[in-house]
């Protein structure tokens, strides 16, 4: 029997790998079982190349739970250790010093080691107070060996005949501060968190189950008679799929196959995605996966790190804000790539020229997607674009190279045809009509069209378009629009009078004489409670309303976007910012000439108060109390009009 000390410089090197090797201690699982998983992989290359010539059988690995005795065991059938290969691969931990170690990732929570060191195997000493190897090499000759180690520089190395079979079993007597993976559900479920993908099968066993079987068998044989021993056999069926959709071809796969797999991901009450874009890139590096257009019916429902990204199968991160482009962090689904660098818990990226080239080519990918389907079926691209449109704008606003082909499949929907139009075909069905003195095309639009109903018929008998346009992002969208397309301008549908939406410098005519809309506007003004309101009179059509209250464009958009960001930074300025609200009474409606004419002050005031009232109704910008009065004012109004027609009678 061989005894020595693992060679590093400095024997604090254990509490420090505990300490700092890993900020999750389930990610032991992941280590371990990529390793056999690898142990078994180099067997068949062997046996491919022709170097090994044995029987390669169904390799397998079992993860064997001991609860009782607290035991862990990772077991391989793969190409196994030879005594120097144990002393070269778990005997010569790659520091030169532990304070070196330190010193070098000080002040980071995941040191950024592991695909130089490879580390992975002494997570084993985060749970275990004690590990155990027994192996034996692929080669004929060499005989089985036990390694052990209890978390100090100190190991055993000595032949052994526990294990006759080719492969390794790591054992880990489990600590007692990590008693919880003992737990048959807690291991089972880091399992198939984990290692759901990985590309050899994997089986669990409950050793203590499996003697309760054998008790109750017994039991059985006492009461019927003589049976035979209940047999020990682990879960019928591997806890992982081992060619999940992303490692096939494209052609190998139907629609059916995707929709599966996207509830193998997400459960099997997902709802059925969009569609889906398949990657598979081999240069210059190498990528695959599946990436999946979610169902969006509400804002509130947007759901972001759901990409799962993957090593050569091996689960590593939900969280791919580096390699996945901002806007798509909405989509769902799984990446895989060996070529990302990853850190000492294979969690956090660093910096990388791959991370940059992988995240422009999904990019891409998405981008060119969005267009062939927009070309091909543009009705089907209609028929989803609820759910698309907060993708393709988040795209526009963040990414250039996105923008760029994204205007070509952007459409808005028109409120009058329930027709979609991309900005070309708007400008072109517009024409003249909706160009404002700059010469930009006006994009009328609603953000709501139940409540803005009577600005839209006002632009519509006009006869301009109107588009909806409800998404929450589409106030900061529209500013980005209107930034790198300079032709043209969007415009709220109530952010003006109808005659005033295309701001053409035409003149409006009223009625009134000059002193008589001096008397109105000063009227009015008296009675309106917004500090900031501008009141002045126009010759609107005599079907107009008689008072039209809006909110300019811009300081509107101003305060809807602050709203969405939460009123932080430069936004908290505008957030705070009294509305602004215009009033423009229309000198053409008769019931001006009444109020001029009103002898009987207190009526004069509440006619002049509800039509204030209805403005602002109309607006949404009447509520509480003064909603509450505009009521009973009605009430009043409507009392004294039915009084006056029984006199008259």
């Amino acid at each position: 029997m061989a005894t020595g000390s693992i060679r590093v410089s400095s024997e604090n090197i254990f509490p420090i790998i505990k300490k700092f090797l890993y900020s999750d201690h389930e990610i032991f699982i992941r280590e371990l079982v990529s390793n056999a998983v690898d142990a078994t992989r180099k067997l068949k290359t062997l046996a491919s190349v022709g170097e090994y010539s044995g029987e390669l059988g169904e390799p397998r690995i079992e993860v064997v739970l001991d609860a009782k005795n607290k035991t862990i065991s990772i077991v391989d059938q793969g190409i196994g250790m030879t005594a120097e290969e144990v002393d070269k691969y778990l005997n010569q931990v790659a520091f030169s010093s532990a304070e070196e170690f330190l010193a070098k990732y000080k002040g980071q929570a995941e040191a950024s080691i592991i695909g130089h060191f490879g580390l992975g195997f002494y997570s084993s000493f985060m749970v275990a107070h004690k590990v155990e190897v027994f192996t034996k090499s692929w080669k004929a000759d060499a005989p089985a060996v036990r390694w052990e180690c209890d978390g100090s520089p100190a190991y055993q190395l000595e032949e052994t005949t526990e294990r006759t079979e080719r492969g390794t079993e790591i054992r880990l007597h489990v600590d007692k501060d990590s008693e919880e993976f003992l737990d048959e559900f807690r291991l089972k479920g880091i399992l198939e968190k984990f290692c759901k993908f990985l590309p050899v099968p994997i089986f669990f066993r409950d050793v203590n189950a499996k003697v309760e079987d054998k008790v109750k068998a017994k039991d059985e044989e006492k009461a019927e008679g003589e049976v035979e021993e209940a047999e020990v056999v682990e879960d019928a069926k591997p806890i992982n799929n081992t060619h999940p959709a992303w490692v096939r071809k494209p052609s190998e796969l139907s629609k059916e196959d995707y929709e599966a797999f996207y509830k193998e991901l997400y459960g099997p009450f997902s709802e059925t995605p969009l569609f889906w874009i398949h990657l598979n890139v081999d240069y210059p590096f190498n990528l695959t996966g599946v990436l999946y257009f979610p169902k969006i019916k509400k804002s509130y429902e947007i759901q972001k790190d759901k990409i799962q990204l993957y090593s050569n199968q091996v689960f590593v991160t939900d969280e791919v804000k580096d390699i996945v482009p901002e806007f798509l962090m909405l989509l769902h689904g799984v990446i895989d790539s060996p070529d990302i660098p990853l850190n000492v818990s294979r969690s956090y990226l660093q910096g990388d020229p791959n991370v940059k080239k992988i995240n422009a080519h999904i990019t891409k990918k998405v981008a060119d997607k969005l267009d062939e389907i927009f070309r091909n079926d543009r009705a089907d691209f209609e028929s989803k674009w609820d759910s698309l449109g907060l993708f393709v704008k988040y795209g526009m606003m963040t990414d250039d190279k996105f923008f760029d082909k994204a205007k070509n499949f952007l459409i808005m929907q028109d409120t009058g045809s329930g027709n979609f139009m991309t900005i070309d075909e708007y400008k072109k069905a517009v024409e003249s009509l909706q160009v404002n003195k700059d010469k930009k095309t006006v994009v009328l639009y609603t953000s709501d069209e139940v409540q803005q109903d009577a600005y839209v018929k006002a632009a519509r008998s006009k006869g301009y378009y109107v588009v909806k346009l409800n998404d929450l992002i589409d106030p900061s969208w529209m500013g980005q629009l209107e930034m790198k397309l300079s032709d043209v301008q969007f415009v709220r549908v109530d952010s003006d009078i109808a005659d005033n939406l295309i701001d053409k410098d035409e003149k409006n005519e009223s009625v009134l004489t000059l002193e008589q809309a001096n008397s109105l506007v000063d009227w009015f003004k008296s009675k309106i409670s917004q500090a900031t309101a501008v009141v002045e009179v126009k010759g609107l059509s005599p079907d107009t309303a008689p008072v039209v209250a809006t909110r300019p464009e811009w300081s509107r958009r101003m305060k809807d976007m602050a709203a969405i960001s939460g009123g932080g930074g430069m936004m908290g300025f505008y957030a705070n910012m009294p509305d602004e609200v215009n009033f423009t009474l229309n000198g053409n409606h008769p019931i001006h000439q009444q109020i001029l004419a009103e002898g009987d002050e207190g009526k004069k005031e509440k006619i002049t108060r509800n039509l204030i009232d209805l403005a602002l109704l109309s607006q949404g910008m009447l509520k509480g109390s003064d909603l509450t009065e505009f009521i009973s004012r009605s009430v009043e109004l409507m009392e004294g009009r039915k009084s006056s027609i029984i006199t008259e009678v």
